[in-house]
């Protein structure tokens, strides 16, 4: 197990305890889709969203969420059957997290679970020569959040992926074009306890520097889907960029900026954010259809 731990902690710069839960957080979330892909869990799901960025598409931002969608609409289904390849999978490298479901408190399409584990123990296992525990509350949790959207929007592409720790295994993910899709619909529509996520933009700025292009169906699906737009609504290109104009224009930088620091290392990412910015940037947006061979 250690040897494994430690593989897994090289690729992390740490300077501070901060650094140190994080890194924790993100190699559990790596551990946890070991165990789904063991599942077969992605014969009916596929994974999306910040944190499938940061993994397979090398997202400089910490990403704090597991975000994953069925591959056709079931309202049953069950995810708690797949909470103990979860947690067997984390006791193999000798670690302690317990998974339990989010009872819903209001109707809605997702299913929500928490993998959670207590941050002292973790760190020490983690950190052997650790000096900080005593800066950290005996009662504080490590806890790691993965949503599962059951009835998905159409229009979705896919492609598979793998990862080679803790051991190798196989995911099924939203396409960098679907990836996209689901993106510019957080920029659309997304707030955050009334404020802007600016997450989502820094995203979306990483986005356009990969040459992702959108795919429009799958977003038009989405927009409809949550009432932004009308089913009629003609969702061409050029209809986007003016939405996303009319986003910028009403935006928040100052409290986009502050969502966003906490998830990064370089702050000065962040210095050209405006509203002239993102509109300029925007004028690059392209649709997958267009490239379709």
């Amino acid at each position: 197990m250690q040897q494994i731990v430690s593989q897994m902690l090289s690729k992390y710069p740490i300077k501070n305890l901060a650094d140190k839960k994080n890194a924790i957080k993100e190699i559990v979330q790596e551990i946890v889709l070991c165990g789904l892909s063991r599942s077969g869990f992605f014969k009916e799901a596929a994974f999306y969203g910040g944190t499938a960025l940061r993994i397979f598409y090398g997202l400089d931002r910490f990403s704090e969420d597991l975000d994953f969608s069925l591959l056709s609409q079931n309202p049953d289904f069950d995810l708690s059957k797949y909470f103990p390849y979860i947690e067997n999978e984390t006791k193999a490298l000798g670690l302690d997290f317990s998974v339990k479901e989010k009872e819903k408190t209001v109707d809605s399409n997702v299913k929500s679970a928490f993998l959670k584990g207590n941050t002292k123990q973790h760190i020490l296992t983690f950190y052997k020569n650790s000096t900080e525990t005593n800066l950290i509350n005996k009662e504080e949790v490590i806890k790691i959040k993965f949503e599962v959207d059951v009835n998905p929007p159409v229009g979705a592409t896919y492609e598979t992926k793998f990862g080679l720790l803790p051991s190798p295994y196989q995911v099924r993910l939203y396409d960098m074009s679907s990836l996209f899709a689901g993106k510019i619909h957080a920029c659309l529509c997304r707030n955050w306890k009334t404020r802007v996520k600016g997450r989502d933009f820094y995203d979306y700025v990483f986005f356009l520097s990969m040459g992702a292009k959108v795919n429009l169906d799958n977003l038009k699906a989405k927009l409809v889907q949550t009432k932004f737009i009308e089913e009629n609504y003609d969702l061409t290109i050029e209809n986007l960029k003016l939405l996303l104009n009319q986003r910028f224009a009403n935006m928040d930088f100052h409290q986009a900026k502050e969502d966003v620091l906490p998830f990064i290392k370089d702050k000065t990412k962040l210095d050209l954010w405006s509203k002239e910015f993102f509109i300029e940037i925007t004028k690059s947006l392209q649709s997958a259809k267009d490239f379709i061979p």
